[in-house]
Parts: C-alpha cells; sequence; structure tokens
C-alpha cells in the first residue's frame, strides 16, 4: 500500500508541486516585461498560396501555468491572406459570451507572455482546405459552447481535443500537462485518443487510462496525466510536461 503511495505521490503530486514552486519564485517583473501577443515567427507567412493548420500550445495564464497549458489550432485557406485561431476562451463564459471563438489572430502570437509550442504543422492544397473545413464545422458542433470549467473540463483543451478527433487525419497528440483533454464530451467512457491511434477510457476527466501509437501509454488520475512515449521517446508528467524527444511534426498533404 506505502509503495503504491510512494509511486502516485512521486508521479502525480511531485512534479506538480515543483511547477507551483517554480511559478512563485520566478522574477513578476520578468513576466510582466513579456507579457504581449506578438508573432513568435514559427508560422508561415498569410500571404503564402498553401493552405495551412498549425496546432500550438503554452502556458496559461497567470497560477494556472504552473499546472497546465492553454491549446488552439490556426488555420489559413489556400486563398486566404489572414490566419483564423480557433480556441476556447473561458472568461467570455463568465461574461455571458460564447467560450468558442474562431477569429481572426496571429496564429503563432505569445500567450500572456508565454512561449508557444509548435504542435503540429501540416500545409497542402485542396486536401488541407477540406480539413480546415472540417474543423470549422466540429467548432461549430462543439457541445460546451456556454460552459467552462478551468479543472477537470470542459476548457480549452478538451475543445481543442475534441477537433483533433472529428479530424484525426491531423493525428495531433497533445501534451500531458493540457489539463481537460481526457473530458470526454457526453459523459462518454470510452473514445478515440485525439490522434484517432488508439483508445482511452476516462471518468469525465477526473482519472482514466489511454494508449495509442501516438501518445504512447498515459494514466489520468484527478487530471494530472503521467505516462511514456515510445516513438519518439519521452516520459511524460503532470505540469512539467514532456521530457525527451520533441512531439512536433511537420505534415504536407499532397493537391488532390
Amino acid at each position: 500500500m506505502w509503495r503504491i503511495l510512494s509511486i502516485i505521490i512521486l508521479l502525480f503530486f511531485m512534479p506538480v508541486g515543483c511547477m507551483v514552486a517554480a511559478h512563485y519564485t520566478e522574477d513578476p517583473g520578468a513576466s510582466r516585461s513579456q507579457s504581449r501577443h506578438g508573432s513568435t515567427q514559427q508560422a508561415p507567412s498569410a500571404e503564402s498560396d498553401e493552405a495551412v493548420i498549425q496546432v500550438y500550445a503554452a502556458r496559461a495564464a497567470r497560477w494556472r501555468g504552473a499546472f497546465g497549458v492553454h491549446t488552439w489550432i490556426a488555420t489559413k485557406r489556400r486563398d486566404e491572406k489572414h490566419y483564423t485561431r480557433l480556441e476556447v476562451i473561458g472568461y467570455r463564459v463568465y461574461w455571458g459570451g460564447s467560450a468558442v471563438q474562431v477569429r481572426r489572430g496571429t496564429p503563432d502570437g505569445m500567450w500572456f507572455g508565454n512561449y508557444p509550442l509548435l504542435l503540429r504543422d501540416m500545409r497542402g492544397g485542396e486536401q488541407v482546405d477540406e480539413l480546415i473545413t472540417r474543423l470549422h464545422q466540429a467548432a461549430r458542433d462543439y457541445p460546451y459552447d456556454k460552459t467552462y470549467k478551468v479543472w477537470p473540463g470542459p476548457n480549452s483543451n478538451t475543445f481543442t481535443a475534441y477537433l483533433a478527433r472529428q479530424v484525426p487525419q491531423l493525428r495531433l497528440e497533445l501534451p500531458s500537462n493540457a489539463i481537460g483533454k481526457d473530458y470526454l464530451p457526453g459523459g462518454a467512457l470510452l473514445a478515440l485518443t485525439p490522434s484517432g491511434t488508439g483508445a482511452q477510457i476516462s471518468f469525465q476527466g477526473y482519472a482514466g487510462i489511454l494508449a495509442g501509437i501516438e501518445e504512447g501509454i498515459e494514466f489520468n488520475l484527478l487530471g494530472l496525466t503521467a505516462g511514456i512515449d515510445l516513438y519518439p521517446p519521452a516520459i511524460k508528467l503532470p505540469g512539467i510536461g514532456r521530457l525527451g524527444f520533441p512531439e512536433a511534426r511537420r505534415l504536407t498533404l499532397p493537391d488532390s
């Protein structure tokens, strides 16, 4: 019993404790000086003639950043000269608005001073245009437009995971510190993983297990995720995220 408890503390709670300690000991002036939303030059120019889908994750704002990340998807069709961001913004619900935001914006912008990590970069022609159409339709169909809960969901990561399941061609693996990604809409107990390459069991984001070709094996406890990825190899820890080879991938689809 004590051995099991020690493993749980070591894998799930110590990493989060370290991140919380780091968050509250960092220089507050430094974070304020970086609180901008400008481009990080990771996205191709909007003047490009190719269709683009990119997925980003950045540390959440304020204290929430010690626990996890905020994720979003940026799209640009071939005939467009601007990017559209698809994401959930929690405070919009508190003001009586819609959580889902589909609007023009900087695809690779800083998030409250936090640098975004590029998770997926898909480019191409007509096929990518078709996937963008499906992503926008999935955003309109998202069932929690008027509901937002930081923990265990539904939140911004629940939304990104929902879109990824509708477009498995992205083969999107979300970070282990994307709290809310394992909250399955509609009270479902079993679903495909966000990458579409495996399956997961989840008890409303409080506990569960996931196994997939892209994700490896993950265990979820109280919304915190620990696991291991075999390709590319890495250890996944709550709060900290991925330790090992990065999972970012660029996919190119030819014209139909």
